[in-house]
């Protein structure tokens, strides 16, 4: 499988979302997607992450780009942070991992010498049109929504 580029077509999904709902790639279209994959519901990075992402989505909108996060929890465990941090951003369970790997997120990491599959943290902005205009991949979260609502922004 070739890695997605900038340029290309950003893989199609649709996906059970917090609160029982469904969402799907298509249901963006017309507007800029800012699409994060993180590891883990309510871990120190991921928190933070989303935090963030919480706090600038009005500014997200006023650029008129969307926001969704992604990660292989469950529904359940994505109402649970999401009440517990009071988020706003919509977070999307990929539980069997075929948009994490489409997306080429799911990769084999290395903690303390043990190796294990899991999600790097990266971050795609979609354009209107569905193609991928940038990705930032290994994320380092400290000012990580900031860069990208500068590159929303332009």
């Amino acid at each position: 499988m070739t890695a997605l580029a900038e340029g290309m077509k950003a893989p199609d999904f649709a996906l059970p979302r917090d609160g029982g709902e469904t969402v799907a790639l298509s249901d963006y279209s017309g507007q800029k997607l800012v699409l994060f994959f993180y590891p883990k519901d309510d871990t120190s990075g991921c928190t933070a992450e989303a935090r963030d992402f919480t706090e600038l989505q009005e500014q997200f909108t006023e650029a008129g780009a969307a926001l969704l996060g992604m990660s292989p929890d469950s529904v359940k465990k994505h109402d649970k942070f999401i009440a517990k941090y009071e988020l706003t951003v919509p977070l999307a369970s990929d539980e069997d991992k075929s948009t994490l790997e489409a997306y080429g997120v799911w990769v084999e990491k290395s903690m303390y010498g043990r190796k294990y599959m899991g999600v790097e943290r990266s971050t795609f902005l979609i354009n209107e049109q569905g193609k991928i205009e940038k990705i930032w991949r290994k994320v380092k979260v400290p000012g990580h929504a900031e860069d990208v609502l500068k590159t929303v922004v332009g």
